[in-house]
Formats: structure tokens, sequence, C-alpha cells
């Protein structure tokens, strides 16, 4: 028996309930998504619209991911504490003014001002909905629950890539914007209407109001377990190559050192999600059945990704071949459910109290990977008058720093969840009948 197949004392059932209900908190994930890689297809547009360079367009991305990633811990304490449906309508509406504000900004400055909004609300959605799968469905139905999760989050920059790059381009800047925050509205009166914290019957203990200490606590002890770490740096080093490229420079580095159509530049990031939905389906199955494969999964898909990567860049002539470049878009398309992995290291590592709070310790991982890779790219690229070989050989760096975490922690990760599975057999054997 793996331990992905064990089932815990008091795990919820599931059912059509359970999909009802995550699926209201996972409509409000893939709305955020399209409102947070709404940029990536309107990169080039940022540019002339605020009259700005590479540095300063990298900004956009850098702030709003700066939010994210710094608002990890305190949203996971606050789902901790309040529990998913305050913490997500909070989030609805950061990200609806976001976008909002966005598509109005006369001024650079007020479009940073907005980005950070949007950056806030996003960064309360996709710990609620994690936490909101967990209180949901059983324990052994974790690795993909989060997985199609992930998907959801994919699709929604689908959208970003087919719908809303065709509605900039033909209705313009403001009405595209504009038009796509009637979502955050939709989905908002969706979650007032239907959204549950958890399933009759299975409330969690209430925690007593500790302040700062409590916080403190569950900070303190979420970071002890070697899982929770090993999930941050799995996340931390998968996730980011595809993130820089699909947030903001993909697009730049297709057009512009390529050679390629703003069409063709925009099937290649369609390729990137669609192969990230395909694997994120085959991992989450794998992962379910074989919780071994979790460490050779992470680690394959950057070892594959750093190589195409590298084979990219680094290609000898003046624009690498269309197989090269479709081949680099569809292993890119595994870093999303790669990434996904660092929750099934940070999952078992934590009793359901901290849940939120181990959760948003991994989050923080691949986020702030895309925001150093994101400035160091601007920031190479207007030292080096837009050597696009030179500012993306910047994602070695984080991937050879990542890697090292990885393999320093794997085994004391694994010693505590072996550990920790013996203990809840031991106990599930003495629950009275």
């Amino acid at each position: 028996m793996t331990s992905a197949s064990v089932s815990l004392p008091g795990d919820p059932p599931g059912g059509r309930r359970a999909v009802a209900v995550w699926g209201v908190g996972v409509s409000v994930y893939f709305v955020a998504v399209i409102f947070r890689t709404s940029l990536g297809v309107a990169g080039l547009d940022a540019a002339d619209r605020f009259d700005v360079g590479a540095s300063a367009l990298s900004t956009f991305s850098i702030l709003q991911l700066l939010v994210y990633a710094g608002m990890q811990i305190p949203v996971g304490l606050l789902v901790d504490r309040l529990g998913t449906k305050k913490v997500l309508g909070l989030g609805v509406v950061l990200f609806t003014v976001g976008q909002l504000g966005f598509a109005l900004s006369p001024s650079y400055g007020t479009a940073l001002a907005s980005r950070a909004l949007l950056g806030c609300g996003d960064a309360m959605t996709f710990i609620s909905v994690l936490r909101l799968g967990t209180r949901w469905f059983p324990a052994r139905r974790g690795p993909l629950v989060a997985q199609l999760a992930g998907l959801a989050g994919m699709a929604g920059n689908l959208v970003s890539t087919l719908v809303l790059a065709r509605l900039l381009h033909g209705i313009g800047w403001t009405a595209a914007f504009a038009g796509s925050a009637l979502a955050g509205v939709v989905v908002f009166v969706l979650l007032l209407l239907f959204l549950r914290d958890h399933p009759e019957g299975h409330e969690p203990e209430p925690v007593p109001h500790l302040g700062a200490a409590y916080v403190r606590r569950q900070i303190a002890a979420s970071w002890r377990e070697p899982g929770t770490r090993l999930g941050l740096w799995v996340h931390f080093t998968t996730q980011f190559p595809a993130m820089v490229f699909l947030l903001l420079w993909g697009l730049p580095f297709l057009v512009e050192a390529q050679g390629l159509s703003r069409a063709t530049a925009g099937e290649l990031l369609t390729l990137v999600v669609l192969s990230n939905m395909a694997v994120g389906l085959v991992y989450g199955q794998i992962v379910a059945r074989h919780h071994g494969a979790r460490l050779p999964l992470a680690l394959g898909t950057v070892g594959a990704t750093s190589l195409l990567w590298a084979a990219t860049v680094f290609y000898p002539a003046d624009r690498a071949p269309a197989w090269l470049l479709v081949a680099l878009c569809a292993v890119l398309g595994a870093c999303g459910p790669a990434s996904m992995i660092g929750f099934d290291f940070a999952r078992p590592a934590n009793p359901p109290e901290r849940q939120g709070t181990a959760s948003g310790i991994t989050n923080m991982g691949g986020f702030v990977a895309s925001m150093t890779t994101l400035f160091a790219v601007g920031a190479l690229l207007d030292a080096t008058g837009d050597d696009y070989t030179v500012a993306f050989s910047s994602v070695f760096v984080l991937q050879a720093l990542g890697v090292s975490q990885v393999l320093r922690l794997r085994k004391r990760a694994a010693r505590r969840e072996r550990e920790r599975l013996v203990a809840s057999r031991v106990e599930t054997v003495h629950v009275p009948a």
C-alpha cells in the first residue's frame, strides 16, 4: 500500500456536493488567472501605451508577483483562521477592482498601483482553493484535486491567450480590460450564494484567538517540517520558467528575437497552456497512485526544461528552428504540474489546522523565483541592448540553486513523512468502532 492510498480518520466523503462547492472556488481561481496573465498578451501594447522600456515593463509583473509572494503566508494564516469563503470573497473584490483600474489607468503609476491591487486579490485565491479541496475531498484525492485546480488556472491562461488577446486588438485596451472585469462580478455572486467552507459534520476544531503568538506558532511549526521546506524548493525550481515565459517575456522573445508574427507567437503560448493541461492530468494520476514518483517527476521536469531552454537560447543560428520552439513550449507546459508536486510534500507534513499556512509557504517559492527572473531578464535586456541569449540565461542560476536545496532536503523530508504515516496508521488501528 502506498501512502497515497491511506484514508485518514474523519476524511470528508467527497461526492457531487463536494465537486459543486469546490467548482465555485475553482471558478474564482480561473478568473484570477485570466486577470493575472492578461499582461502576458498585452506586454507590447502596454509598452506603447505607457511609453516604457523593458525594465519598466517588467516592473508591472514584478510588482504584481512581489505582492502575491509577500501575501502568501498572511493569506495562509487568514485561511486557517477565517475560512475559505471570507478570504476568497475579499480576493475577488480586490482583483476585480485591480483589473478595472488597469483598464482605466491614464498613467504608468496608476497602472502599477492597479496591478499591485490585482496581485493582492490574486494571492488569496489558490491557497483558499487548496484548503477547500482538503475540506471537501478525502486525503487520497489530494494530489489529483490539486492538479485539477492547477488545470483550471491554466484554462484561465488559455482564455487570456486566445480570447483577451483578440479582444485587445479588436475593441481596444479599455474595453477589453474593463469588459473582462465583469467576470469578477459573476464569480463573486456565485461565491456568496453557493460556496461553503466544509461539509456538515466536518467542522474544524475552533482555534483560540492568540494574536501574534498564534501567527508565530503556525509559521514556526510549518517551517520546522522538512516537507514544507522541500515543497517550497520544488515549487521554486519547477514553476518559474513557464511563468516568466507566459506572464511577460515569451511573446516579446518570440516576436523580437525569433522573428515570428504575433499570431504565430500566440499559438506557441497556447501550446504551453495546452501542454500544461494535458501533463497536469497525467502527473495528478501518477502522484495519486505512486507518491514515490513525486521527486523523479519534479527533477525530470527541471532537467528537460533546462535542456530545451539551453538548446533554444544558445542555438548557433540567429533564430531557432520551428521544431525546437515547439518542443520548448511543449516542455514548458510541464512546469506548472511539476510545481504542484511541491504541495504534495507540504500537505502530508502538516495537520489540517496548518494546511493554509504550509501551502502559503510552499506557494511563495515559484513566485519568488518568477519575480527574480522577471527583473533579471528586464534589466539584462536593457543592459545588453535586447540580447535575449544573455537575459534568458539567468534562468539557469535559479534552477541550480533550487535543485541543490531539493537534493539537500529530500532524505530528511522522506524520513519525517514515513514517521507521520506510521503514527497515523497506529491511530487508525486504535480508533474505536
